[in-house]
């Protein structure tokens, strides 16, 4: 799934109350599994000056790459800071850690060819789902088609119980990058990778 996505679900979620600090933790919960992804492409890409296509063809599934996304994808991980946030009732913690275990739960539903060890510390194994995100041999077209009628639909409703128009401005942002391509272009090309 998008990043966006991600950080739309886990706001529409997790953000309650529906506050500024809420929806900022939750939208920071959906985006932080990515995190270290877009830093090693961005280092690789710009730093090192390897080629994009070398990028996501090799490194990507190397097992150094591979064991980074065992660990900010894990449902061990999320799940023990979310169990943290509930036992001390921290409310913003519990927005940023359920909307982290959701994102993990979804990339674990829509990634095929490149899955992840949620379960790490405990296991290795990888759950390759039969509907990947982007991929059109395992219905990516087809949820594409999903994914975006899913993100107008979570900013609709974030946007109609926001109250304050910057709030409404951040959510619209974060629906930008996946909603922008689509409205241009009239297709989903482009949208795969977020």
């Amino acid at each position: 799934m998008n990043t966006p996505s991600h950080m739309l679900i886990g706001a529409a979620i997790f953000a309650r109350p529906l506050c500024i600090a809420t929806l900022g933790a939750a939208l920071a919960g959906g985006l932080a599994p990515d995190l270290p992804m877009f830093a090693m492409v961005l280092w690789s890409t710009r730093v090192s000056g390897i080629p994009e296509h070398e990028v996501f063809s090799t490194l990507f599934f190397s097992e150094s790459w591979q064991a980074v996304f065992a660990v900010d994808h894990s449902f061990f991980v999320w799940g023990s800071l979310l169990g943290l946030a509930l036992w001390r009732r921290r409310l913003i913690l519990r927005a940023f850690a359920g909307a982290g275990l959701l994102h993990a739960l979804a990339d674990f539903l829509t990634h095929h060819d490149d899955a992840r060890r949620q379960l790490w510390p405990v296991s290795d194994w990888v759950f390759r789902s039969p509907v990947s995100y982007w991929n059109p041999q395992f219905y990516g077209e087809a949820f594409g088609m999903f994914e975006v009628a899913l993100v107008v639909g979570l900013t609709s409703f974030l946007c109609w119980r926001l109250e304050r128009w910057r709030d409404r401005a951040l959510v619209l942002a974060v629906a930008a990058p996946l909603l922008a391509p689509v409205l241009l272009t009239g297709s989903l090309h482009g949208l795969h990778g977020m």
